[in-house]
């Protein structure tokens, strides 16, 4: 009897120093760092068990050893709450900060950043370029209803849903430059204050003009003066797209398409971009000045006139920079 006893004392502290054993390698094992020598992104699958997950972080060298990893992960009571997704390791990363992400769901984060004065058709191209967002673009969204902006989002999230997310963004930038807007402006509604956003927008890459650009739009309407505004035509004759290889000609300055200022009164129908936040809110807070004429000053800018006298004189120095410069 005392003979089984002391076998049993004996395999029980065999059992024991096994068990120590064990845990001792495990502790050194999970906070080791890793021989990623490089930052390696995988994509977890949805379903994907410890197993499979284990397989694939070993076979990316993330971690040493499938078994090591699904022993740890068990043990660190996380065995089911890795998530899937698409993941960035770090080199050198540890199996404790690499199975610490993967429970928290800490993927990857894409942005894509999309330029004020874009249409519709130019933004849209931009999103199907992005192989991280999914999907198809349908219904075609409305000119000028997406605020151009830096947008986040994830692999597998789709253009519908950014797009949704766009329009929900115009919506309150658009409804906030609204409440915003002074008093007197010869706008009826929210979507004639996106219209001439979209005009000054187009007309000029300067944030210290916008308000300026707005100003002269906001004194030809009260007085009941054509915008003449050269990017309403280009809008018309390139299908929407917003730019032309070649300049504007008086034929296409005189021909009456829906958004050509040159041929229609007031405001053209609907937008002919996707104005910023800053244009927005230039239409509603519009610089107080009496012009009623711009035209380019050779240096990205612009120079203004309150009379066609001046706005003459400001055209011929134009005229002759371009001559200078040989176009």
């Amino acid at each position: 009897m005392k003979a089984l006893l002391r076998i049993a004392a004996g395999l029980f502290g065999l059992a024991a120093l096994s068990l120590l054993g064990g845990w001792l390698w495990l502790s050194h094992f999970i906070d080791a760092p890793g021989k990623l020598s490089v930052p390696t992104k995988l994509v977890i699958a949805k379903g994907a068990g410890l197993q499979a997950i284990s397989r694939q972080l070993a076979d990316a060298q993330v971690v040493e050893g499938p078994t090591a990893f699904r022993l740890a992960a068990s043990w660190q009571g996380k065995a089911k709450a890795l998530q899937a997704g698409e993941y960035e390791f770090q080199p050198g990363a540890t199996p404790r900060a690499v199975m610490d992400k993967l429970a928290a769901g800490e993927v990857v984060i894409h942005q894509i950043t999309l330029a004020p004065g874009r249409t519709v058709r130019q933004m849209l191209e931009e999103l199907r370029g992005e192989t991280a967002l999914e999907g198809e673009v349908s219904p075609l969204p409305a000119e000028g209803s997406l605020l151009p902006e830096t947008y986040h989002f994830i692999l597998g999230e789709t253009r519908n849903q950014l797009i949704g997310r766009m329009k929900k963004a115009m919506d309150e930038a658009l409804a906030q430059a609204w409440a915003a807007r002074i008093d007197g402006l010869p706008l009826n509604n929210p979507q004639e204050l996106l219209i001439l956003a979209s005009i000054v927008e187009r007309e000029t890459g300067l944030a210290t003009e916008r308000p300026h650009v707005a100003a002269v739009f906001v004194n030809r309407l009260k007085k009941g003066m054509r915008l003449q505004s050269d990017p309403t035509t280009i809008y018309d004759l390139s299908g929407g797209l917003g730019v032309m290889e070649r300049p504007l000609t008086k034929a296409d300055l005189e021909r009456a398409t829906p958004h050509n200022t040159y041929a229609i009164d007031r405001l053209p129908p609907g937008p002919i971009a996707n104005p910023g936040r800053a244009s927005l809110m230039a239409a509603a807070r519009p610089l107080a000045s009496d012009d009623l004429y711009f035209v380019a000053d050779g240096t990205g800018g612009h120079v203004f006139s309150a009379t066609l006298e001046g706005h003459n004189k400001n055209v011929a120095n134009w005229r002759r920079v371009e001559k200078e410069r040989g176009k």
